[in-house]
C-alpha cells in the first residue's frame, strides 16, 4: 500500500489543480453535455459525478484573469488576493501565528471541488452561522479562518488584505448568481460513507494507518516537512497547526478532507473507513487552545458543544489527559482576537453580553 501511495503522490504532485483556462463552467448537472462530463472526469478522476439537481461550477483560472477585460487595478487586487491565499505566511507574526496557508486546507487555491472550494461563501453570505450564533458577512467569515485555522488575528475589516481576498473569492465565483437554490457540487469536504451502525472512528487503528499513509509527508510526529522555514507539508497538530476552534478539528470535516484530497494530487485513494480512523487519530492530538476558551474546559464545552465541539474530541480524556485542558495559545501571545465578538440587530440580550 505504501508503494502505491508514494507512486501516486509522486505522479499527482505535478498535476494542475485548477485545470486549463478553457475548463471554466457553470451549469446545472442536467444541462451538462457529454463533452463537459468527460472534462469533469479528466479534471476529477475517480470522484463522484454530478447528480441531478446539483449546480456545477469550475472557476476561472488566473490565466483567465489575465485575458479578462477589467480595470487593471481590480486585476491587481485579485492577484494580491491569490498571492495571500497561496502564501498566507507572508502575514506571519501579524495575522498568522502557525505554519499554515489558506491553501493548506483549500487545495487547488480554493477552486477545486471536494477540496473546500471557497467561492460558495461569497454567493451564500450574509447568512446565519451556527458556530457564532449570528448573521455573518463574508469578511467575518474570513476573520474566522484567520482566528481558528491560522491561529491568528484577522486583518482589519476593509483593509487591503481583506479587500484583496474578497476580490479573489469573487473572481472564483464568476458566473454564479447570489443565493443559488441548487445544491453545489463538491462543496466543502463531503463526508465519507457512514460507518456501520455501532462502529465509531477508531483512533488506535488510525494511528497505524497514519504511519503507513501520512507520515511520509507530515512526519511521524505530525509536525510536517519544511524547506528552511517554509512548510512544504503542514503540521497536523502541535503549535504550528490549526487550533481547537478550526473547522477541520471536527472529525467528520477532516475525514472528508482526507478522503477526497489525500494523498495530495492522487486522491481519492483512501478508503472511507480508513479516512474516518485517520481523522480520529489526527484530531485526538493536542493543539493550540480554542480562542473562545473561557479559562475553564467544562464551561467552554457547555457554551460550544452543541454548536461545534460535539463533532471534535475537545474536552475528552485521551490516554489520561483531557484534550484542550490547557492555556497554550501556540506561537501567539493572545487568546481571542477582537474580531470574535457577538453581533446583534437590535437590543443585545443580557445573557449573550456575558459571552
Amino acid at each position: 500500500m505504501m508503494k502505491k501511495l508514494l507512486l501516486a503522490l509522486s505522479l499527482g504532485l505535478g498535476l494542475a489543480v485548477t485545470g486549463p483556462a478553457s475548463a471554466q463552467l457553470t451549469k446545472m448537472a442536467s444541462d451538462l453535455t457529454d463533452e463537459e462530463r468527460q472534462m469533469l472526469r479528466e479534471l476529477l478522476p475517480g470522484f463522484p459525478e454530478p447528480k441531478e439537481g446539483e449546480l456545477v461550477h469550475i472557476p476561472p483560472t488566473m490565466d483567465d484573469l489575465e485575458a479578462a477585460e477589467m480595470h487593471p487595478k481590480l486585476k491587481e487586487a485579485i492577484r494580491y488576493g491569490y498571492d495571500l491565499f497561496t502564501n498566507t505566511q507572508q502575514l506571519r507574526g501579524k495575522n498568522v501565528f502557525n505554519d499554515m496557508n489558506c491553501s493548506s486546507c483549500h487545495v487547488g487555491a480554493g477552486s477545486r471541488p471536494f477540496a473546500g472550494p471557497v467561492w460558495p461563501a461569497v454567493v451564500t453570505l450574509p447568512d446565519f452561522r451556527g458556530k457564532n450564533n449570528h448573521v455573518n458577512n463574508f469578511e467575518e467569515r474570513l476573520a474566522g479562518c484567520f482566528s481558528y485555522s491560522m491561529n491568528g488575528k484577522p486583518p482589519a475589516y476593509g483593509s487591503d488584505e481583506m479587500v484583496a481576498l474578497t476580490a479573489y473569492h469573487q473572481w472564483l465565483a464568476k458566473g454564479v448568481g447570489m443565493y443559488p437554490d441548487a445544491k453545489i457540487y463538491g462543496r466543502g469536504y463531503p463526508r465519507p460513507a457512514a460507518l456501520p451502525e455501532g462502529r465509531e472512528p477508531d483512533r488506535v487503528r488510525g494511528k497505524e494507518l497514519y504511519a503507513q499513509n501520512c507520515a511520509v509527508c507530515h512526519g511521524e510526529d505530525g509536525q510536517g516537512q519544511f524547506t528552511g522555514d517554509k512548510a512544504v507539508f503542514p503540521p497536523l497538530w502541535g503549535d504550528g497547526s490549526y487550533n481547537w476552534g478550526a473547522g477541520i478539528s471536527r472529525v467528520f470535516t477532516l475525514a472528508g478532507f482526507i478522503k477526497y484530497n489525500m494523498p495530495l494530487g492522487a486522491a481519492p485513494l483512501i478508503e472511507d473507513t480508513d479516512a474516518w480512523d485517520i481523522a480520529a487519530y489526527v484530531d485526538s492530538q493536542e493543539r493550540p487552545q480554542d480562542p473562545r476558551y473561557t479559562g475553564d474546559i467544562a464551561e467552554t464545552l457547555a457554551l460550544y458543544k452543541d454548536t461545534f465541539h460535539k463533532h471534535t474530541l475537545y474536552g475528552q480524556e485521551i490516554d489520561g489527559k483531557v484534550l484542550g485542558d490547557h492555556d497554550n495559545v501556540g506561537y501567539k501571545d493572545f487568546l481571542k482576537p477582537d474580531a470574535l465578538k457577538p453581533r446583534y440587530f437590535g437590543k443585545k440580550p443580557e445573557e449573550a453580553e456575558a459571552k
